[in-house]
């Protein structure tokens, strides 16, 4: 640790603490934001977490904070406390100035000619946006290897996967490339990759965080989260990003709690946090078992009451999620069509038609993981299967909308592992849809009911060494009750360790080897 430089000593630390750090005077947000695009420029050709770096842009608003700060007065005093404070955002969300090609050829080079509405609030805030991160072809994929621009692989083995949709964002802020990071979440897409990569990921309430100008795969499903180190950096980001947008006609007009004072709340004595009986056990990892039965007994002993709960058609939510997710892909894709915008393919001979064309381009432009997806989706919405598939779907949907509104009357809080195993081999489940679709089985239950759900680092397993994900699931619009609960656990589970976890991760800096090569 006493090799490292001053800039390397600056990616470690949190947002919260870099946000300190910047509003005292002791280090510039230039500093700050050249030290990631420095740790960018290190590690990621090994990563692959970024798609595109926005050097220029990013130095330029740091810049601007450090003039505002210089000057002092009003301006000084008005900034956000995040201001200066860089974040990377995953590539389905669009941005001026930046490519956004969700991870697909078919938009490969395209440059939206609006903002997100999250990114207009990270530039109002001031936040300096390093680049756009890698994902899965339009979200579709637990691994981040259906990127037509390569895998990214996870910072702890760069021979596993740093899970999926949104690996690139997790990788990035995991390798200390990035303090924050905005995903989204279809079906676990932020806190998959929490889980395996060691680091916190948060799908809020569905409608909390505007969805207007992120690249639509499931539009009852979707939602815009951050990807950070800490509960209490997730918490700072949301309330950046949240609150009610009129461009999304599904965003809420409900005033949440404070976010990050329950993030500072530090206690859970007397809350119920219910087991999920459905969600751990039998075809979990033991070691994912052992560190979530770890976490249930520091709960307890902080002064949480342990109840269990059970929630019978949840073992339907994984059936029922890949048939509505994949008829509402279909929908929305179908406008990728190389007529309107991004590729576009002419049939080498033969009439040039407009189906002609739509064919040839969707044929060159989409990979095998969207092609399947458009074309199950296709097919549970056509005439003769819709009410059997989708519309069946659709009932299941709200047996676990009410299996949890059931749940939530016995406990405060639902807790499981994130996800059932540790990170996976690259290649290990590429051609075996149906395995790799089971690592999203509790997290799809989150995205089917609308409530918020929280992953933080529950340890590492005892057989691999590898980071396990703890979940935290709460009532819609209770998104402070996952923070309050999430930063204790955090707390505890730091004492446990003797510090953050990613403090063992074993590339810390660029002369550091770890299975699959040096970084």
């Amino acid at each position: 640790m006493s090799s490292f430089e001053p800039s390397t000593e600056l990616i470690r630390l949190s947002a919260a603490a870099l946000a300190a750090k910047l509003k005292a005077g002791e280090v510039s947000a230039v500093e700050v934001t050249q030290a990631h695009l420095d740790r960018i420029a290190s590690v990621d050709g090994e990563i692959n977490a970024f798609l595109h770096v926005n050097t220029n842009e990013a130095l330029a608003v740091a810049a601007e904070v450090d003039g505002i700060r210089a000057a002092g007065g009003a301006a000084a005093e008005e900034l956000h406390q995040l201001a200066g404070v860089p974040i990377a955002v995953k590539d389905l969300i669009v941005t001026i100035g930046q490519p956004t090609t969700a991870g697909s050829k078919i938009l490969e080079g395209w440059r939206s000619p609006y903002d997100a509405t999250v990114v207009r609030k990270l530039r109002a805030a001031k936040m300096p946006i390093l680049g756009k991160t890698n994902l899965d072809e339009f979200a579709m994929g637990s691994s981040t290897e259906h990127s037509a621009y390569g895998p990214t692989r996870n910072p702890w083995d760069l021979e596993r996967i740093p899970g999926g949709s949104g690996g690139g964002s997790a990788a990035a802020v995991a390798a200390f490339e990035a303090p924050l990071a905005l995903g989204t979440d279809t079906g676990g897409s932020i806190r998959q990759p929490g889980a395996v990569t060691g680091t916190v990921g948060v799908k809020p309430t569905y409608g909390a965080v505007s969805r207007y100008g992120a690249i639509a795969m499931a539009s009852s499903l979707d939602q815009i989260g951050p990807v950070s180190r800490t509960v209490l950096d997730s918490a700072l980001l949301q309330e950046v990003i949240g609150g009610h947008d009129p461009y999304d006609s599904t965003s809420l007009t409900d005033p949440f709690d404070n976010l990050v004072a329950a993030a500072r709340t530090g206690n859970v004595e007397g809350m119920r946090i219910g087991i999920i009986k459905e969600l751990h056990g039998e075809g979990y990892q033991a070691g994912v078992e052992n560190r979530f039965n770890e976490s249930l007994e520091l709960l307890k002993e902080a002064g949480a009451e342990i109840v269990e709960v059970s929630c019978p058609n949840f073992k339907y939510a994984l059936g029922a999620y890949y048939l509505i997710m994949p008829s509402e892909v279909s929908s929305n894709l179908a406008k990728f069509d190389g007529v309107r915008y991004g590729m576009r393919v002419l049939p080498k001979d033969g009439p040039l038609t407009i189906e002609r064309v739509m064919a040839a381009t969707r044929a060159a432009g989409f990979g095998d993981e969207v092609k399947r997806r458009i074309i199950l989706g296709t097919y549970a919405l056509s005439a003769g299967y819709y009410d059997a598939y989708y519309g069946s779907a659709q009932k299941v949907r709200t047996l676990i909308q009410r299996d949890f509104a059931a749940a939530f009357a016995q406990a405060d809080v639902l807790i499981s592992p994130t996800a059932p195993t540790t990170a996976f081999k690259l290649g290990e489940k590429l051609n075996d849809p149906l395995a790799m679709y089971l690592n999203d089985v509790a997290t799809i239950p989150a995205n089917m009911a609308g409530v918020p759900g929280l992953s933080l680092p529950g340890g590492l397993a005892d057989e691999d060494g590898l980071p396990v994900g703890i979940q935290l699931l709460a009532p819609a619009r209770e998104d402070a009750r996952v923070y309050r609960v999430g930063a204790v656990l955090e707390s505890l589970l730091e004492e446990k360790w003797g510090g953050p976890l990613l403090a063992q991760a074993p590339v810390l800096d660029s002369n550091s080897t770890v299975a699959g090569g040096s970084l």
